[in-house]
This record gives structure tokens, C-alpha cells and sequence, in this order.
């Protein structure tokens, strides 16, 4: 794997791990936080793909235009785009006051997030 794209699963990783912890919180989960790494993790393994197959991206977060672009080494994706959509508000929506997640909504960007990953991380030759 080229270093670039290996930072960028490190990256997607370390928003994965901090979505996976907050969801085992029992009392006072910051369901803002898991939609929000839940699409950071699904935004750094798209850029990873990309990187892979050497093709460049504007420093963007919109899921949907990244997936755009890796549509054409992993045309599969395509099955993931209500997902990666869904999962895109999520880089701004919850980050201000005036809409907050519930726990239905942090599970379900938690759920969407996971079965993206597992999908990048085989197309990267990655244990899933």
C-alpha cells in the first residue's frame, strides 16, 4: 500500500475506534460524535482508495463526489451510495447548534459505517 493511502486508514482507523467506543457508552453517549466519526471514517477510507489508485480529490467532504471518483476503480461501490449519502450530512449537521443525533440515528451511521469499512478495507487487501 503507498504511504499517503496508509495514512489515510490510519486516520479513518483512529475515527472508526472513537465511534466504536462512544457507542459502548451507557450513560450520556455523545450521539453527535458517532455520526460525525462515522463519516470521517467513511470520508479518510474513500481518500484512501483514491490515493491508492492515484487519483487526486479537492480537500472536500461530500462522501458522495469522493465516491464519484473511485467509481472508477471500485464500480461495486455504487451499492453504498444511499449509504455514503446519508452518512455525508454528518460532516456539518450535528457540528452546530440547532440539530442534535439521537441514539437511532448514532446506531444507524454506526451500522452503515461499518459495512463501508469492511468493504474499503477489502478493496485494500486489509483484514476487515
Amino acid at each position: 500500500m503507498k504511504p499517503i493511502a496508509a495514512e489515510w486508514v490510519a486516520k479513518a482507523e483512529g475515527d472508526f475506534g472513537m465511534m466504536e467506543r462512544e457507542c459502548r457508552v451507557r450513560r450520556n453517549a455523545n450521539y453527535d460524535g458517532i455520526c460525525f466519526h462515522a463519516q470521517q471514517c467513511a470520508e479518510k477510507y474513500l481518500k484512501a482508495r483514491l490515493c491508492e489508485a492515484d487519483i487526486t480529490f479537492n480537500k472536500i467532504h461530500d462522501l458522495v463526489a469522493l465516491l464519484e471518483q473511485a467509481l472508477v476503480v471500485e464500480p461495486a461501490w455504487e451499492t453504498f451510495r444511499e449509504d455514503l449519502a446519508y452518512l455525508s450530512d454528518f460532516a456539518v449537521t450535528f457540528r452546530y447548534p440547532g440539530e442534535s443525533a439521537d441514539r437511532d440515528s448514532a446506531l444507524d451511521a454506526q451500522c452503515r459505517c461499518q459495512l463501508f469499512r469492511n468493504l474499503a478495507r477489502h478493496a485494500l487487501g486489509l483484514e476487515t
